[in-house]
């Protein structure tokens, strides 16, 4: 078992649970595991079928976006992860769909508010829009690291999808699943046209400082 086979295994089984949920299908979006103690992450082959994918499909990248393992070509989104775990040592595992309802509100370009404690505990204050950029660019690249310094840990990527994190592969997934029914519940409250409520700016601020104390203790860590 090489170095590497740990993280491509987390990789594998994130996927399944992602295909599993209906939030992966075919071979739309990517996700990617911190390599522990090297500036490298597994990640997702291009073009790959999730359904059909074993560990040893799985590619490993550093953060300079060489390729040190695998026989496929990375996703083409490999930049976009890799400015993530540079930029947010907390961070072990970056999801990437085009999960239905998210990616709705990237069409209307319509951030998530503070709806519910539980999103703000482990998302962050809201569920903000990176500005779009070509899949696979620069423009993508740069636009993200600019959003990620506010601590959130998810984010719509204009007229493209969703994009999240987690401290772990585990908690990347349920976060992911936080996000999708807040942007579900979001919209169907947005179709009654009535007043959208949020939660108490006191409740909002002490959910994002436990949070943030999570982050600053795993960030250390890394």
């Amino acid at each position: 078992m090489n170095k590497y086979y740990e993280a491509k295994q987390q990789v594998v089984t994130q996927c399944q649970a992602l295909l599993q949920k209906g939030f992966l299908a075919g071979t739309g979006g990517n996700v990617s595991v911190r390599v522990s103690n090297e500036e490298a992450l597994a990640i997702t082959p291009s073009n790959f079928d999730y359904a059909l994918m074993t560990v040893d499909d799985v590619c490993v990248v550093d953060f300079s976006l060489k390729q040190v393992e695998g026989d496929h070509k990375p996703s083409i989104e490999t930049g976009m992860h890799a400015t993530v775990y540079e930029h947010r040592t907390d961070v072990g595992c970056v999801i990437h769909t085009h999960m239905e309802y998210a990616s709705a509100l990237a069409l209307i370009n319509t951030p998530i508010p503070d709806l519910y404690d539980e999103q703000v505990r482990w998302l962050g204050r809201k569920v903000e829009i990176v500005p779009y950029g070509p899949s696979g660019t620069s423009f993508l690249r740069k636009n993200i690291q600019k959003m990620v310094g506010n601590n959130h840990n998810a984010y719509i990527m204009k007229n493209h999808g969703a994009l999240c994190f987690g401290s772990t592969p585990e908690r990347g997934v349920e976060n992911l699943l936080i996000f999708e029914k807040s942007a579900l519940t979001y919209l169907l409250a947005l179709c009654t046209e009535k007043k959208v409520t949020r939660i108490p700016l006191a409740i909002r601020e002490i959910a994002f400082f436990k949070l943030r104390k999570d982050q600053k203790r795993l960030g250390a860590k890394g």
